[in-house]
């Protein structure tokens, strides 16, 4: 127990937790391992279409299972020891059988363990093979061998055995002596592997690569080593401490010392994988695309024939994200007997090792649908179909390649490194002409410094002299046994080869590092420009931490909206998705915590770069704007880590020998010897930093205690935090230590309820945005947004659908599960249709159909919907294509509806999905169905927004006001509808038909209907209620109010209208259209400027200037949403609400229009007047001693009176004055006719004295008002412009 003790006491500040030795028990034998076999085979489909079989493989390329032999110490506290884990990520294939006619080269890969809280452990593993001693296990070999060559003879020929399938890398993978037949105990050697590693808590990958290697070298070496190897894997697990941040620390390996260094707090977070091997793998442009999926948070598995390929890609990519960290499932490697968890209907970044020979297209994945395959040794990807692209990405490949370029490195993937001479000095590095004396010096200067377990006095002066000298090292550790004191010898070894400078290993590390840092550099810098000003955003409403955990989940952390109005065009549509990621809440939580606990540290450098880039920058706009800036630290980084590898910050320790057993542990060449355990499970109790660590961790734990005797609900608290920190989060990781049916059981039902709750979030979080939305609509009396965000929500509701039809997928059929499940669904009810006819005929058909009801096929609808999304040629894939159903579902307000329909046929159900699957889980599956019918209480224009170049069938319909005699006409009818996305043209109408279907492509959101006749026949004179148009495919009704006349000498004398839409709303009678009742009456325009005229007098200015007001504010808010979102401007001008009713309104005001046994005089007549009255005045001179701005101002409103008459529409007299508000507004040329018409002497005569257009202060205030509307770039719609030269 003491050991144990002493063992986890100083574990957070030790290099290495455990020293792990795994292979082959030869007490228990060949053990074949069946579930990773199986699943292997289960995954990969053989060229003949026909599962692999374990027997028909030969012996030495079978799975047995490998054992965790030996690991020290035992336990630490820290890091408890997982030996499943641990055993299964050391040999993810398990054992490895070679023969002396095979390669046995040594392999290197690592591997993590992330455990539930989101900390991980690193692990460095060294493979090599040794030689099999035991009899027994050689005799069960060639038992194998013999009863495989009886079942299966003609492998028994060279070419059978002639490549082997590697089990570690590619490398590894060498084709066999043609000589070589198989296995023969008689003349051929056995060989199998055996892995060494080192667990650390942080990724020091050189280091621990290196000192694996030199303790093989000693195993495989003629010579013993100079110590016995207890002395080194003592001396690294207990003697060699981290390196403090920003410090440097060398220790000792068997042969060479080693160097590894830390960051400091300021600087990026360690990373010692190398990422020129990632981009030389993958290239710059595919690089980027798989850091965009990661940064989306998609599926993302590599693929790869070496493990170590494997774990630097994933460690690369992860690495990259800084300031945020992957929230998800992260299995760089994933051993063959968890290949299930590919199922996982979660975002995952996993690696899986590759098949020699085997071919992508035989792999069957469970979920493609949002899948980025990365086939690492072939240097492509696949990419998902349909997601926004990371902001300036050309810019940001192009200071990648310099940055590659610089060190040698092709920005093409595959492409092999260029040589760059090591001795030369790239610009910002420091001149490595005599690093020997450099070192000498530095480690000079820390002779007298005993932090950290540096060496001082005699032992410095020993380890200088013994340093790298085998034969002086065993002799000092003979003079340590004895007694006799060594003092430093200045003129004995080793000084040579300290002037000598770095190794060529060591220059190769200073590269990588140097290459590491400027790469992340330019990431990092990337993210430092697009949220310099996030702080702005984060909501932090509550008071204290408690209450914050309590409603974490009802509470918005980040003002998401207000975020993407402030940020650049360019960048909306990535970032749109990205802040509905979980590593951006992660992120922002973090940041909100920050205000009761320390901050993260990744959060703490990431404000710290901010707030210096504001210092220099003093915030700016171009922080805001979409031009792409370049990294400025590139330099300053590259030459911190120089500096640090340089000049040595603390020596470790030297290895010494050990108060050890005589005659246990006998070198033996080519085997590693059986370590003694009861000195390596204990550490030292005379070791500074160790004592030092323990005193800190005592006052650490009093304080604890104190906090837990003050704090008395601190485990309600903990609670409350691990619920608030996990939020939305779906399992992290699976369990290795434990794969039974049970947990195996757990981690699916973790699944459906993490599924489940996602969808609950997800519709949520739609209802309450589109909500809101619409809330501001209603009140500001805007018809329509389509926003980004909007978009962002719907793409990530499909992606979960696609996640949840995915899981437990009994056999996957195209790369969209819910696609091939409606088309399965589409099969069986075509085929009980087909089956219904034929019995139908079969019969008297009215008795069938009225005594047998169910005959009647209730889930026909699903079809029609089926069939039209087929018939879309633009959607090429299964994806978009059940991308669009879902959009379409949604948009009809049918998405719960059909998915229960869908799900109603549990035959075909049970069929497709295993018992553990979402879709079978009954309460979880009504519950979800539930969630999603939550949302047929907004509307959406999902389908009709995106799909914007596909055909589509509209039915328009007249509707006249039947109650008088005119209901019907003579003339030959027309209509034009418009929408956001163009228009139909002009369609004629049969003559009293009142009603045409016709095709045309997708319009949009539709907005205007013009409607008219030729005024030929008798009855040419028609008073239309309104025109109604359907969208055939979304069921969308637009209703175009009119309530006016349409003929010559009747009401304004217009031929034709201009009406502007609304969307009706849904009722039981689907066509409406078709009803004989007359509907409801609408308020339109016309009705409103008719009904204002005979209550004017009752209507004050103060109604009238805050419809104004109203009208226009509505219009500068339009232009001060993103373009995308701004919908239809001309609802906003010629709607019931808008700025031409308004000003209607206005010039209504004390207008003498009714007049007894004389035709009704309209506001156009008067705008008629005043022009002739003002060019009558030009010709006769009377203008020509007026101000220059004025006449050319008089001379705009002539000409645009005179264009608006001489066009060759029939719009009538309220529809020129429309025109001519719209024109005005749009030119802004409203503010300077105003004042012509209030100064002409015609107005005297057309209007009451007390009307405001008469009112000089009123006018002024309009005029102030209208004003603001110059700012903005006012764009008419064609078909109110039609027809207009101007």
């Amino acid at each position: 127990m003491s050991g144990t003790n002493a063992a986890s006491g100083a574990a957070p500040c030790r290099f290495a937790h455990y020293f792990v030795i795994c292979g082959i028990d030869t007490e228990t034998g060949l053990e074949p391992d069946e579930l990773r076999d199986f699943c292997q085979r289960l995954l990969v489909v053989s060229a003949e279409g026909t599962l692999w079989e374990n027997f028909e493989q030969s012996p030495l390329k079978r799975t047995f299972k490998s054992k965790v032999l030996a690991h020290y110490p035992e336990n630490v506290e820290w890091n408890p020891f997982d030996q499943d884990a641990v055993n299964m990520l050391c040999m993810p294939k398990g054992l490895s059988f070679r023969t002396q006619a095979d390669s046995r080269e040594p392999q290197f890969h690592s591997f993590l363990i992330t455990r539930e809280d989101g900390s991980r452990t690193y692990g460095f593993v060294h493979t090599f093979y040794e030689e099999v001693t035991s009899p027994q296990i050689c005799s069960a070999m060639q038992t194998l061998y013999q009863m495989h060559q009886a079942e299966n003879p003609s492998s028994a020929t060279p070419s059978s055995s002639s490549s082997s399938s590697s089990t570690d890398s590619p490398s590894s993978s060498s084709c066999r002596s043609a000589a070589c037949g198989g296995y023969d105990a008689s003349r051929d050697t056995l060989y199998v592997s055996k892995a060494l590693c080192l667990i650390t808590p942080m990724p020091f990958m050189h280091a621990c690569r290196r000192f694996l290697s030199q303790v093989h070298r000693a195993v495989a070496a003629a010579a013993p080593p100079p110590l016995p190897l207890e002395s080194y894997v003592h001396n690294i697990l207990y003697e060699v401490p981290l390196p403090p941040p920003g410090r440097s620390l060398k220790f000792h390996g068997v042969y060479e010392p080693i160097v590894c260094q830390r960051p400091g707090p300021g600087e990026l977070p360690l990373a010692d994988f190398p990422l020129g091997q990632t981009f030389t793998l993958l290239g710059v442009e595919n690089l980027v695309q798989l850091f965009n999926c990661t940064l989306l948070e998609m599926q993302i598995l590599l693929y790869s024939q070496d493990y170590q390929r494997l774990m630097t890609v994933a460690e690369g990519i992860t690495t990259l994200l800084f300031p945020f960290q992957w929230q998800h499932v992260y299995v760089p490697i994933l051993p063959a007997s968890l290949l299930h968890f590919l199922d996982a209907p979660v975002p995952y970044l996993m690696g899986l090792q590759s098949k020699e020979g085997t071919d992508r297209s035989k792999l069957e994945l469970p979920q493609e649908a949002n899948l980025c395959f990365v086939d690492i040794d072939n240097h492509c990807i696949e990419l998902p179909e349909d997601f926004p692209q990371f902001p300036n990405k050309p810019e940001l490949i192009q200071e990648l390649s310099e940055v590659l370029l610089r060190y040698g490195i092709s920005p093409v993937g595959g492409a092999p490194p260029t040589s760059v001479p090591t001795s030369t000095t790239t610009p910002g590095s420091v001149s490595t002409r005599h690093p020997g004396l450099k070192s000498q010096q530095a480690l000079r200067e820390l002779e007298d410094d005993g932090r950290n377990g540096n060496l001082g006095g005699e032992q410095l002066a020993v380890l200088d002299l013994l340093q790298g000298n085998a034969t002086l090292e065993r002799l000092q550790a003979l003079a340590k046994r004895t007694g006799v004191r060594v003092e430093a010898l200045r003129g004995v070894g080793g000084e040579g080869e300290a002037q000598g400078g770095r190794t060529a290993v060591e220059e190769e590390e200073l590269r990588n590092a140097k290459l590491n840092v400027q790469l992340r550099e330019v990431f990092a810098s990337r993210f430092t420009t697009m949220f310099a000003d996030y702080e702005a955003f984060v909501i932090q409403s509550a008071p204290d931490l408690e209450s914050w955990l309590t409603n974490r989940e009802q509470m918005h952390n980040f003002d998401k909206a207000s975020f993407l109005s402030d940020q650049p065009e360019p960048y909306l549509p990535f970032l749109s998705h990205f802040i509905e990621t979980q590593m951006f809440a992660t992120f922002i939580d973090n940041k909100i915590m920050s205000q009761w606990e320390e901050k993260e540290p990744l959060l703490r450098v990431f404000d710290g770069r901010i707030n210096k880039a504001r210092l220099y920058n003093v915030r700016a706009p171009s922080l805001r704007s979409s031009n792409y800036q370049r990294c400025t630290i590139l330099k300053e980084s590259a030459q911190a880590i120089e500096q640090r590898l340089l000049k040595i910050d603390h020596t470790a320790i030297h290895p010494h020998l050990l108060d050890m057993k005589i005659g246990q542990g006998k070198y033996e060449q080519g085997f590693f010897p059986k370590l003694q355990s009861d000195v390596l499970s204990v550490g030292p109790t005379n070791n500074k930093w160790s004592n030092r660590t323990a005193t800190a961790q005592r006052r650490k734990d009093r304080h604890r205690q104190q906090t837990e005797h003050l704090t008395l609900d601190n485990d309600l608290k903990e609670k409350y935090m691990q619920e608030a920190r996990s939020l939305g989060k779906n399992l992290r990781q699976p369990k290795l230590s434990d794969l039974s049916p049970a947990v195996i059981a757990q981690t699916n039902w973790k699944f459906v309820e993490g599924l489940l709750k996602e969808c609950r979030m997800k519709t949520k979080r739609m209802l309450v945005e589109k909500m809101g939305r619409e809330a501001v609509e209603l009140g500001h009396g805007e018809a329509n947004i389509t926003g980004l965000e909007e978009n962002t929500l719907i793409a990530s509701l499909c992606d979960l659908l696609e996640r949840i039809w995915s899981h437990g997928l009994q056999v996957k059929q195209g790369k969209s599960a819910l696609w091939s499940h409606l088309l399965h669904y589409q099969a069986r009810e075509e085929k009980l249709e087909h089956q219904q006819f034929v019995l139908l005929y079969a019969v008297i058909y009215f008795f069938i159909l009225t005594t047998s009801p169910s005959l009647t096929h209730p889930h026909s609808s699903l079809l029609p919907f089926l069939r039209h999304i087929q018939s879309m040629g633009a959607i090429k894939t299964d994806v978009g294509r059940a991308r669009a159903w879902i959009r379409l579902s949604l948009e009809k307000k049918l998405l719960s509806q059909h998915l229960k329909q869908l799900l109603s046929r549990q035959a075909l159900t049970k069929k497709l999905y295993k018992r553990y699957a979402f879709l079978r889980c009954e309460e979880e599956k009504e519950q979800f169905l539930f969630h999603l019918l939550s949302l047929n209480t907004v509307d959406y224009f999902c389908f009709t927004s995106v799909f914007t170049t596909i055909m589509i069938p509209y039915r328009a319909v007249i509707i006249p006001i039947k109650k008088l005699s005119n209901a019907m006409t003579t003339s030959n009818p027309w209509v034009c509808v418009s929408g956001e996305l163009g228009d139909s043209g002009v369609r004629q109408i049969t003559k009293n038909v009142l009603e045409m279907t016709f095709d045309c492509q997708n319009l949009g959101k539709l907005t205007t209907v013009q409607l008219g006749h030729d005024n030929s026949g008798l009855l040419a004179k028609w008073l239309v209620d309104c025109v109604m148009v359907r969208n055939e495919i979304t069921g969308h009704t637009y209703k175009f109010p009119c309530g006016r006349w349409l003929g010559k000498g009747v009401d304004d004398g217009s031929l034709e209208r201009v009406l502007i839409g609304e969307l009706a709303l849904p009722n039981a009678d689907e066509d409406c259209g078709r009803g004989c009742r007359t509907p409801d009456m609408q308020h339109s325009p016309g009705q409103t400027r008719r009904s204002s005229i005979t209550s004017m007098g009752g209507r004050g200015y103060t109604q009238i200037q805050e419809a104004i007001g109203e009208a226009v504010n509505i219009i500068c808010k339009h232009f001060h949403k993103p373009e995308k979102e701004r919908g239809s401007l001309t609802i906003l001008l010629c709607g019931e609400v808008g700025l031409v009713g308004a000003l209607e309104q206005f010039f209504h005001n004390g207008f003498k229009s009714a007049r007894l046994f004389q035709k009704t005089v309209f506001v156009w007549d008067f705008v008629e007047k005043a022009v002739a009255y003002m060019e009558s005045a030009d010709q006769m001179g009377d203008m020509q001693e007026t101000a220059e701005p004025l006449g050319l101002t008089c001379v705009s409103l002539c000409h645009y009176v005179s264009a608006i008459n001489s066009s060759p529409r029939n719009i009538g007299k309220d529809g020129k004055f429309q025109l001519l508000v719209c024109l005005g507004a749009r030119d802004r040329l409203l503010i300077q006719w105003l004042p012509l018409l209030v100064e002409c002497p015609v107005i005297q005569r057309m209007y009451e004295e007390s009307a405001l257009l008469r009112d000089r202060t009123t006018v002024n205030a309009l005029i102030a008002v209208l004003q603001t509307l110059h700012d903005f770039p006012i764009t008419l719609e064609a078909s109110l412009v039609k027809g207009i030269d101007l």
